[in-house]
């Protein structure tokens, strides 16, 4: 199955009320798409929409609710008649230094970002699996690659989805099932905002540089080299085309930061390379 040209597709997206899943939205009922877009506030969705939303079917959803989700699904599939794209989009900033990062910060942001995609999963796959195509677009960050000093449980987060799609991408690609991480770099929403960033206040004055960090990056909002229209479209345009790598990098600030991953990590390979064999039993 490869995506249909012949009728509408039908997306299934998380995170929708602002930002890239916002603009994704947009355009995807601008391509004449049905969408099912799940948010903590569909009033705040519908509010921000100007397209014809006659194909949107907006949906009120807990993704940690493993029955909500089901339902979301379920609603999905009997308001359009299938289910061809899964969008795991939903997710928050988090800024803090390990340390001061509490046991409930944890596990509300893994809740979010790795049990909610998750639970899309479960109630997703089967659909896809058994009509023997699809695709499942994970939306990730720079930060899924490479750390930052004060986003620990963001990067913790993101590594975790990184690991969970490059699994998910070799087990159901012999469904016909493709499977696409988006790596964005910061793009112009509102996500260096505190609508969706979480700053806890300081336990400790023993990190003045991610303070400093904290507050240079408030000041980026605005100013960021993303521009969401641009982004949603091309994410459109993989799923369209059915054809690319299984990370999509948005944004030259995401290549340069994923390319210093990359020269760090041959680095400290190549440093370990006449060692690494030490700890192996004699052959």
């Amino acid at each position: 199955m490869t995506f249909p040209a012949d009728r509408p597709a039908t997306w299934f997206v998380t995170g929708t009320s602002r930002g890239l899943g916002l603009e994704l939205v947009r355009q995807l009922l601008e391509r004449g798409d049905n969408v099912a877009a799940t948010t903590r506030s569909t009033d705040r969705l519908l509010r921000a929409l100007d397209a014809d939303t006659t194909r949107l079917l907006p949906l009120a959803v807990d993704l940690r609710d493993e029955a909500a989700v089901a339902q979301a699904v379920r609603n999905t599939t009997e308001r359009f008649g299938g289910l061809d794209v899964v969008v795991n989009n939903a997710g928050y900033g988090y800024l803090a230094a390990v340390e001061e990062t509490t046991d409930r910060d944890v596990r509300d942001m893994l809740d979010v970002q790795v049990i909610g995609v998750w639970n899309v999963l479960r109630a997703t796959l089967p659909i896809l699996r058994e009509q023997r195509g699809g695709h499942v677009v994970n939306v990730s960050s720079v930060l899924g690659l490479t750390s930052v000093p004060g986003w620990g449980l963001y990067c913790a987060g993101k590594y975790a989805l990184e690991g969970l799609t490059e699994a998910l991408a070799a087990e159901v690609a012999e469904f016909g099932v493709k499977v696409t991480i988006v790596e964005p770099g910061y793009f112009r929403t509102d996500f260096l905002t505190t609508d969706s960033l979480a700053l806890p206040h300081a336990t400790t004055a023993a990190y003045p540089a991610i303070r400093e960090m904290v507050e240079n990056h408030l000041a980026l909002q605005g100013n960021q080299l993303g521009d969401p229209v641009r982004g949603a479209r091309l994410m459109i345009e993989r799923v369209v085309s059915g054809e690319g790598p299984l990370r999509q990098i948005l944004g030259s600030d995401s290549h340069a930061y994923a390319t210093a991953k990359v020269q760090a990590l041959r680095a400290n390979l190549d440093a370990a390379a006449r060692t690494a064999s030490a700890s192996d039993f004699p052959a």
